[in-house]
């Protein structure tokens, strides 16, 4: 089967798309037919050992998928031959990626796909819906009339919680760095859309919450303001953060204690599978609802993995643009 694949770490440059043996399902296991997969950051963390896992080489790239059940393993439950599934979580903790034509998963990450979905919305969606979902539910208990501050409305992450948190009945404030962007969010849901370039953001968020704060502040940003999250909280407030590896931010103690915040800081691939079933049929739901919409930047077919990387690590496109949108790849 062809797949893209790695022999050792690095750069883009180390991925290889090749023949590979074709995988058989073990137990509890689906053979799936893969249609559509996309790039994530961390797969690029893995892909370069910047951040390590254990990777049996030939190490199969990718962490998302859609396609259909071919076979299934012994003990396989609650799956179907013929089945359009879609799933994430692949590609780490010793499991091999989705970057193939066929791949072997464990049903626990497999989910089926709701009807009448693109194939490449679904994938765009996957890792991303789950981890805003993760964010706002499981860690932030978003609630139906909160506030929620999401900063980055247009990025993966963000656009996913903006119209995640708009559906369950919250009110969403949400960052962009332009007018173009600004627009996309409000298309989005948002409710207040500020550019941190040129707003005020700490005067705009107090104004629209009339001084009482925010509920839950997810920051998807790798440097993070403690100072202005907790002056903008609410008492009893949740910050959720889920990114930035090197960052040592400075935390307030006095006001954080003082209004009862809580901080929360999760990884997706540390989630149980049950936590994350929990996502995807919510997520499932919204989709099929058109209530959840990813923005795709970019289409490339399997054999240009390599460069799919390169875009989703230096965030320029091909012809020069700014990557705006998911890298999805058609097999």
């Amino acid at each position: 089967m062809k797949a893209a694949f790695i022999t050792q770490t690095g750069s883009p440059e180390v991925i290889q798309v090749g023949e590979l043996p074709m995988p058989r399902p073990q137990k509890k296991e689906a053979l799936i037919r893969v249609s559509a997969v996309a790039t994530n950051p961390i797969d690029t963390y893995f892909r370069s050992g910047l951040v390590p896992m254990p990777a049996p080489f030939p190490y199969v790239i990718g962490c998302d998928f859609v396609g259909v059940i071919e076979e299934l393993g012994e003990d396989s439950e609650n799956l179907t031959i013929g089945q359009r599934v879609w799933g994430s979580n692949q590609g780490m903790l010793g499991r091999q990626g989705t970057f193939a034509e066929f791949i072997c998963v464990n049903q626990d990450w497999i989910y089926p796909a709701p009807e009448g979905v693109e194939d490449i919305q679904i994938v765009a969606a996957s890792l991303t819906a789950i981890t805003a979902h993760l964010g706002l539910f499981q860690f932030g208990d978003l609630q139906e009339e909160d506030t929620v501050f999401i900063n980055g409305g247009t990025g993966g992450v963000g656009s996913m919680a903006v119209q995640i948190a708009k559906a369950k009945g919250a009110r969403v404030i949400t960052t962009v760095g332009s007018a173009e962007k600004a627009k996309i969010a409000e298309e989005l849901g948002a409710d207040m859309v500020l550019n941190y370039k040129t707003d005020d953001l700490s005067v705009r968020i107090k104004e629209f919450t009339a001084g009482k704060g925010v509920q839950v502040w997810y920051e998807t940003h790798r440097e993070q303001d403690f100072g202005r999250i907790i002056d903008l909280m609410s008492p009893r407030g949740r910050v959720i953060v889920m990114a930035g590896r090197q960052s040592k931010p400075i935390i307030p103690i006095g006001p954080f204690y003082v209004k009862c915040l809580s901080l929360h800081g999760f990884a997706m691939f540390n989630c149980t599978p049950m936590e994350q079933w929990i996502c995807a049929e919510e997520i499932n739901d919204l989709l099929s609802e058109q209530k959840l919409k990813a923005l795709i930047g970019l289409q490339l077919p399997l054999e240009q993995a390599a460069l799919a990387h390169k875009v989703q690590e230096t965030g320029t496109l091909p012809d020069g643009k700014s990557l705006f949108g998911k890298v999805v790849l058609t097999i």
